[in-house]
């Protein structure tokens, strides 16, 4: 097929471009490159792209495609909290004018990357994609205002299906440690402590990024009739932890540390049980490759082979908030998140 994957160069996108070519796709890329100076390890694989903000497509930059991927976004809580107005102007309504566009283009299949955060604040309930929505944050409202606006236009001829991933974890090119395993492995690696910054009891479904990468290739080759207007949670139902059992797991790989909870850390209202039965049984080529003590094994390797540091890790160029805020600081963006003109000439 010939796709459209948007967000190409974020946390995931970078994972699943290779998988997507290495299954015989032909891949386009649309991004704006928020994150060009925060590239983790080599890996980056250089495609035909679009260099543009997904608030700025048009109709002929989504023609001719048999498949629209959509990851592009403001990736996390934190980054969504900073303006939330501007949070639902690029993860909700441009979201779904990219839905509208390629209607009226003739690309028959639309999957959006949606998530697990959809639940909110569930318990510890098991939830299946009947259960209803709770969310907690602006990220996860905007994800259900996509889901819900974008099933409208489901038609004969256009076919969205919507991806609940589980709370990502892995290695990227473009690594994320705002994410519960890979910042518990890097606290643990970097400071000799898994630091939990709630109490501990708070459950979380969690799902590698290539296997995030497997559940989009299998609903892109599934028959029409077994996706169409559907969502699927994306992950296994073993793969519900809670926090400290994460925290023990990252104890056991990262040797010399201790676990130590924030003084001030209380229940986090993010906490929810993800059943994932539904995608294991409707599409049997999702088969799931990764746990979480394989993960937290291959961050640590990761972690040691460039020598992490605590600066590092916590500082400006891999933590998406305090990178955003150092290009708004530098006036490199703009305040709409926009690449002012002069970076834009550049590039």
């Amino acid at each position: 097929m010939r796709v459209l994957l948007t967000g190409h160069k974020g946390y995931i996108g970078t994972v699943l471009t290779p998988m997507l070519r290495a299954q015989g796709h032909e891949v386009v890329g649309l991004d704006s490159d928020l994150y060009e100076q925060s590239t983790f390890c080599a890996g980056i694989q250089p495609i035909p792209e679009l260099k543009k903000d997904v608030r700025d497509v048009e109709v002929a930059d989504v023609r001719g495609f048999d498949a629209l991927l959509h990851l592009a976004g403001l990736s996390n809580d934190p980054l969504g909290n900073l303006n939330p107005d501007l949070t639902y102007e690029i993860n909700h309504l441009a979201s779904v004018h990219l839905a509208q566009l390629a209607k009226e283009a003739g690309v028959p299949r639309y999957i959006f990357s949606s998530s697990c955060s959809n639940y909110g604040a569930a318990g510890s309930d098991w939830l299946t994609e009947a259960s209803a929505f709770n969310p907690v944050t602006p990220y996860g409202k905007s994800k259900v205002l996509v889901e819900r606006d974008v099933a409208l236009l489901a038609d004969d001829d256009f076919s969205p299906t919507f991806l609940r991933n589980s709370t990502a974890y892995g290695v990227s090119p473009r690594l994320r440690f705002d994410l519960v395993l890979n910042n518990l492995v890097a606290w643990a690696f970097t400071t000799g402590k898994v630091y939990i910054k709630s109490d501990g009891t708070p459950w979380r479904p969690i799902v590698h990024i290539e296997d995030i990468s497997r559940a989009f290739l299998a609903v892109l080759h599934a028959p029409r009739e077994l996706i169409h207007n559907e969502a699927f949670n994306v992950g296994r139902n073993e793969d519900n932890y809670q926090i400290r059992e994460l925290a023990d797991i990252v104890k056991q790989v990262v040797t010399n540390c201790e676990v130590e909870y924030a003084p001030d850390g209380g229940p986090d209202k993010r906490c929810y049980r993800a059943d994932c039965s539904k995608i294991l049984r409707v599409l049997p080529e999702f088969d799931p490759q990764w746990n979480a003590r394989k993960g937290a094994e291959e961050l640590h390797a990761a972690y040691q082979k460039i020598g992490l540091t605590l600066d590092e890790f916590e500082g400006p160029r891999y933590k998406r908030i305090a990178h955003i805020q150092r290009l708004l600081d530098e006036q490199k963006l703009d305040r709409n998140l926009r690449w002012t003109t002069s970076v834009s000439a550049l590039a």
